[in-house]
């Protein structure tokens, strides 16, 4: 058995040096998904300007908004000003009507812009008007084009009102117009980087979902020691409902379990994904990462879900990597297909709440309280010849 071991080890070595030697050659077939990053709304293009700058290989980024301002200071492969006769590029005012409006005047030039598209990324933040209005339209256009459509969208904070309706509204709109949404909420914030300021923190989200597309978009697009291909990718998304993305590095010796606790414990995406019918694991490592590390990293992530659920894993190899493993994780069908617009504590839910117990506050149960004497009466049982007044 030793010698099959040490001629496969000499056979893998002889094939990075075949790799490395091989010339390229010339096939009219090109054989890669087209896969575009498209950005709704202000924190949707903030998120393309962060990708941009970041890299992404293999992926177009475009832009969309209404307010021609902001379009204007980003940076990304294509920009498309949407709704000009309708808003005069000054933006939607936070209405999603208008943004869904301005969306629905674009449809021929996003129908031409989306065709023969693969795999298309929709970020926005819900809320507000262009995002909210506009990105399930865009959703729309791309899935009746064939694409399977991921949603990467982010939840208001608690303290902005009525903009978490709208919110919730936009959710409802993007799980029927996308094939799976991954949902991230801005509060998570205030306990991951409450001391950082304004801009930076914004810049966390920005970060996260950018790391997030680009980890799958490069997952498809570079080869591999196990490859996870297109296919691989369009079978776990087609799934469908709430989707969670788990992301993790460790350098420390217990390499395995360092990268799994980590990735739990990620708190920018507070879902529960016990029950999950698929999951998408790509772990990259340097020449050390061995089988049974990979192995286990797989087999911790996988542990809780569904006893059916759709598994497929694979792994590269990179030279910058040497004594650290990074680990990309989608985990979908996490919940059915309305738990998608249902956060923890929806705001519409709380409001209810609250309206209720002021049409009908709750009265005391006159039956449970006891009398209270008067101080005289209580001295009178005590003797029938003295008594006090106090």
């Amino acid at each position: 058995m030793q010698s099959i071991i040490n001629a496969a080890v000499i056979n893998s070595e002889r094939e990075k040096e075949m790799k490395c030697s091989m010339q390229n050659y010339e096939d009219d077939f090109d054989g890669q998904p087209r896969i575009v990053i498209i950005g709704c709304g202000g924190a949707g293009n903030n998120t393309i300007n962060r990708l941009h700058n970041m890299g992404v290989s293999g992926a177009e980024t475009i832009a969309i908004n209404t307010d021609k301002q902001h379009l204007d200071m980003i940076q990304s492969d294509k920009r498309i000003l949407i709704g000009k006769s309708l808003t005069k590029g000054l933006g939607a005012g936070g209405y999603p009507d208008v943004g869904r409006k301005a969306a629905e005047m674009a449809r021929p030039t996003l129908e031409t812009l989306l065709e023969s598209v693969d795999l298309c990324f929709i970020t926005a933040g819900m809320g507000g008007g262009t995002g909210t209005g506009s990105a399930p339209v865009v959703a729309q256009i791309a899935k009746d084009q064939g694409a399977i459509v991921v949603g990467m969208v982010s939840y208001p904070f608690d303290v902005e009102k009525a903009r978490l309706i709208r919110a919730e509204d936009g959710l409802e709109a993007m799980a029927k117009s996308c094939d799976s949404v991954i949902l991230l909420d801005n509060n998570r914030l205030k306990s991951f980087v409450p001391n950082l300021p304004l801009a930076q923190s914004f810049s966390v989200m920005d970060q996260l979902i950018g790391e997030t597309v680009k980890g799958i978009t490069e997952t498809i697009t570079e080869p591999s020691l196990i490859n996870i291909d297109y296919a691989d990718v369009r079978a776990i998304m087609s799934k469908g409902g709430v989707a969670t993305m788990l992301v993790g590095e460790s350098k420390q010796q217990n390499k395995a379990e360092s990268v799994v606790r980590e990735c739990l414990s990620n708190p920018m995406l507070d879902i529960d994904y016990r029950g999950a019918t698929g999951a998408l694991i790509h772990i990259t490592g340097g020449s050390d990462l061995t089988l049974i590390e990979s192995e286990e990293i797989a087999s911790s992530l996988t542990y809780e879900l569904d006893p059916h659920a759709d598994v497929i894993w694979g792994a590269r190899i990179r030279n910058d990597m040497e004594g650290k493993v990074r680990v990309l994780a989608i985990m979908t069908g996490v919940k059915n297909g309305d738990a998608i617009a249902q956060p923890k504590h929806p705001y519409r839910v709380r409001l209810e709440e609250m309206d209720q117990k002021i049409r009908a506050p709750k009265t005391p149960d006159v039956g449970r309280i006891k009398p209270r004497m008067p101080s005289a009466a209580c001295d009178l049982a005590s003797g029938p010849d003295i008594f006090y007044f106090k």
